[in-house]
C-alpha cells in the first residue's frame, strides 16, 4: 500500500525485454539501505517487487501484464520514473490509498503553465469514468492528485511547483501516455452494490 506522495524519482539504466516480461534497472535519487530482495516498490505508481539492489541501483521484473496494461514498457534508457516505497504504519498518509495496481493509461492532452502552477488535462479510458469525481483522488504515476474538472473523457489536474520538482510530471509532454489508478474505495462500493448481499 502507497500513499502518492512520491519519495523521490529514478533513472532508467535498461529496460530488458525477455520472452515472459522484461527487467527493468533503475537508478533511485535516495538511499536503499534498509530494502530487501521481495520488497515492495512503486516505479509510476505500478507495484514492482525488488528484485536485486547494489547500492541505489536496483532490478525488478514485469510480467507481461504489467507490460499491457501500464506504460513501463515505453521507459527508455535515462527515463525520469517516480519511485515511492510502500506506507509505514506510522507514517501521516499525506496523499490517499494508492494500491500500485495500474487501473489503465491515460494520454496528457494539454499543459497549460499559470504563474504558480500547471494545469494538465488528460483523456482517460472510458471504464474509468464512473470511478472518477471532481475534486476526487487519481494517482498519475503513482503521484497522489486532485480531479480539478470532469468530463466524459477527460480529468483536468493542477500541479504546484512542489509537486513539479519532486515528481516526473516537470518533464511530462502532450502526448505522453501516463498510468492512472482511481480511488479504490470507489471500486469496492461499485462491488458492493453490484454484487454484496448482507445476512
Amino acid at each position: 500500500m502507497f500513499t502518492g506522495i512520491i519519495e523521490g524519482m529514478g533513472c532508467i539504466e535498461r529496460l530488458e525485454i525477455k520472452v515472459q516480461g522484461a527487467r527493468l534497472c533503475v537508478t533511485s535519487s535516495f538511499s536503499l539501505q534498509s530494502a530487501k530482495r521481495g520488497d515492495s516498490i512503486a516505479v509510476n505508481g505500478c507495484c514492482l517487487t525488488l528484485t536485486k539492489k547494489s547500492g541505489k541501483l536496483f532490478e525488478a521484473d514485469l510480467s507481461k501484464e504489467t507490460l499491457r496494461v501500464t506504460n513501463l514498457g515505453e521507459l527508455k534508457t535515462g527515463s525520469l520514473v517516480n519511485l515511492e516505497r510502500p506506507l509505514k504504519l506510522s507514517k501521516y498518509l499525506g496523499g490517499h490509498l494508492v494500491q500500485g495496481h495500474v487501473d489503465g493509461v491515460g494520454k496528457i492532452k494539454k499543459i497549460v503553465s499559470h504563474p504558480k502552477s500547471v494545469e494538465i488535462v488528460i483523456s482517460f479510458p472510458k471504464k474509468l469514468r464512473r470511478y472518477l469525481i471532481p475534486k476526487g483522488s487519481v494517482a498519475v504515476d503513482g503521484v497522489s492528485m486532485t480531479v480539478n474538472r470532469l468530463t466524459h473523457s477527460d480529468l483536468t489536474l493542477v500541479a504546484i511547483p512542489h509537486t513539479l520538482q519532486a515528481t516526473n510530471l516537470k518533464v511530462r509532454r502532450v502526448g505522453d501516455r501516463v498510468n492512472l489508478e482511481v480511488d479504490m474505495v470507489g471500486k469496492y462500493v461499485e462491488s458492493l452494490i453490484r454484487y454484496g448481499h448482507f445476512k
